[in-house]
């Protein structure tokens, strides 16, 4: 009679059988598991520099920061700082045309690499994509005829029956139109070019828009005064808008936006366009 029974050596040698087979593919397993702990996940700036273009998308419709010119080309800050980033990843620009309210649809679709023109920074576009560090402090600020300005300081006197209130779709103007405006004669402009013509053909009385663009907006259209544009109505900061996820991209962005303004060259194109 067998010392151990038989059935129990049929373990022990399937045992046997099972830890060399695992020993065997240790290498591989470790291997494949150390691979898929190292290996970074897919970014735009590997795609990028490999397709050898930046898209960009953008309304083209905020001066200072983006705008389309008559013969398509776009001007700005926002467009001489993408020159600067494009060049510092050795690849070309390609602009995309939007609208606010297509800019995350487009992003979220993957039609743009990044999107620029003066994009207000909010929760609600943070949930569906990354920003950029903020490069401005922007508030928000009305613009109306100069002869008005006494008429409109605040919220509470823009907000009374007898005011035209204008704004354009689909971005932060509308939102914060629609949030603090309860009483006010509400007018929704198809783009934002012609705003500031209604106001001066007294078709509309008031915009509260960004600071930068009331300032620009006053320096471009006699007549039209920014109002406290100093001491805005709702905080406000610009950034860029990027992939959702693609912190890779996130951090070279940030970067070459650091040390556009540590060497001043942020600050000689902001002032280009603002002063």
């Amino acid at each position: 009679m067998p010392l151990f029974p038989l059935s129990a050596l049929r373990r022990s040698a399937s045992l046997k059988a099972l830890a060399v087979t695992v020993l065997a593919c240790a290498p591989f397993l470790l291997s494949s598991f150390a691979s898929a702990q190292t290996a970074p996940p897919a970014s735009a700036l590997d795609a990028v520099q490999k397709a050898g273009v930046l898209r960009i998308c953008t309304p083209g419709d905020y001066k200072p920061f983006s705008f389309q010119k008559a013969d398509g080309a776009f001007e700005g800050i926002d467009v001489d700082l993408m020159a600067s980033l494009t060049a510092s990843l050795g690849v070309k620009p390609e602009w995309i045309k939007t609208s606010w309210a297509n800019l995350m649809p487009d992003m979220v679709a993957g039609k743009c690499d990044m999107a620029v023109g003066g994009i207000s920074v909010t929760t609600e576009r943070q949930k569906k994509a990354f920003f950029s560090t903020a490069y401005m402090i922007n508030g928000k600020a009305p613009i109306a005829r100069c002869a008005d300005v006494g008429k409109y300081q605040t919220v509470a006197d823009i907000d009374k029956p007898s005011t035209r209130v204008i704004f354009n779709p689909g971005g932060s103007n509308e939102r914060f139109a629609r949030a603090n405006f309860k009483q006010a004669q509400m007018r929704l402009n198809p783009e934002n070019l012609t705003i500031f013509d209604e106001i001066l053909a007294n078709r509309a009385d008031v915009f509260v828009t960004e600071s930068a663009e009331a300032l620009t907006q006053q320096r471009l259209k006699p007549g039209l005064c920014a109002i406290n544009p100093d001491k805005p109505l709702q905080y406000g900061e610009m950034a860029y808008l990027l992939p959702r996820g693609d912190v890779t991209f996130k951090a070279y962005v940030d970067q070459w936006l650091h040390l556009a303004k540590a060497s001043g060259d942020y600050q000689r194109v902001e002032s280009q366009w603002l002063k």
